[in-house]
């Protein structure tokens, strides 16, 4: 009899150490929700929909894209944190809500601690775009035009404490100039109103406004990488337009909630990186001006841990705040 009772009892053990595994091994079985903390048509979104396909084949369940703006990326960055850690709720994002916004206030989340990276997807450089009616065709005639105004000219970002305010920001900092920051509650808005001509400018990724550059309908004036686009080879970089040494650049990541199972994590990972770094899928993020990327867990945790280290110097060099 006690040997039945010692037999049942690590049976019991081992049914306790099996449970939590079983799913992982089985994962997934059902659709995944991905959140995007911006709205349709925004460049984290474009991201998303470029590369869900890909992965809903390498999974064999379908990824379902769903769009919580609002907050600079703070809405959607809480959905995630706070989400079962079961594989089934992942987040892609942008820097905003994850590695600049916890230095301009309080938020409801610990990037380093509440989120575990599966992999950097792309990183792409900013644009400097005008409306035409701007008086300004160089980055040099910009930055006198804000000189000579202090403060009359505006410029509109996809949020407070989103990429491209910060990108405008360290630009306002490093060129001595004063321009009036006006968030919108994503980039698309943002952009329609710099198309409509209310918005003098903004800085903003390659891919949502490649159309409009080319049609003609908004000038672009530089590029905040430290090399010319392929996209746009006769645009100079800003630096080497009039603010020597600028450069901003946008990256888009894939994460789940902390505490997700390490199988889950890698499985996610290595579907990521064989999409990402496929032909097709990196001719078509080179066609948006951005290069893919897909690298491991350890190597994407460490990229954001330095995007956070880089992101809380130039919120203190260039003094910005919440507006």
């Amino acid at each position: 009899m006690n040997t039945v009772r010692v037999a049942t009892f690590l049976l019991g053990c081992a049914a306790v150490l099996v449970a939590p595994i079983a799913p992982a091994q089985n994962y997934p079985h059902k659709p995944i929700r991905v959140i995007v903390s911006v709205p349709a048509g925004a460049t984290p979104d474009v991201t998303a929909r470029l590369v869900t396909p890909g992965l809903a084949q390498q999974l064999g369940q379908p990824l379902v894209v769903d769009n919580r703006g609002g907050a600079g990326g703070l809405i959607g960055a809480e959905l995630v944190a706070k989400a079962a850690p079961d594989g089934y709720t992942l987040f892609i994002s942008s820097p905003g809500a994850l590695t600049i916004l916890p230095h301009l206030r309080k938020v409801p989340y610990d990037t380093l601690k509440d989120f575990a990276p599966i992999s950097l997807i792309s990183i792409g450089p900013f644009v400097l775009i005008t409306h035409p009616s701007v008086p300004a065709r160089t980055v040099k005639e910009l930055v006198a035009l804000a000189k000579a105004q202090p403060g009359k000219l505006n410029y509109a970002s996809a949020g407070n404490g989103v990429a491209n305010h910060l990108a405008m920001e360290l630009f306002k900092q490093m060129a001595g100039v004063d321009i009036t920051h006006v968030p919108y509650k994503g980039a698309p808005q943002a952009v329609t109103d710099v198309l409509a001509g209310h918005m003098n400018m903004m800085f903003n990724s390659i891919a949502p406004i490649v159309g409009h550059i080319k049609a003609g309908r908004v000038r672009v004036l530089g590029i905040a990488s430290s090399k010319r686009s392929p996209q746009l080879p006769d645009i100079p970089t800003i630096s080497e337009a009039g603010v020597p040494g600028y450069e901003s650049e946008n990256w888009f990541g894939m994460f789940a909630p902390a505490k997700t199972p390490k199988r889950i994590i890698a499985r996610l990972n290595e579907a990521v990186v064989k999409v990402v770094r496929s032909p097709e899928i990196q001719s078509q993020f080179a066609a948006l001006g951005a290069d893919a990327v897909g690298n491991s867990p350890e190597e994407f945790a460490a990229f954001v841990r330095r995007d956070m280290q880089q992101y809380a110097k130039i919120v203190k060099q260039s003094g910005a705040k919440l507006d």
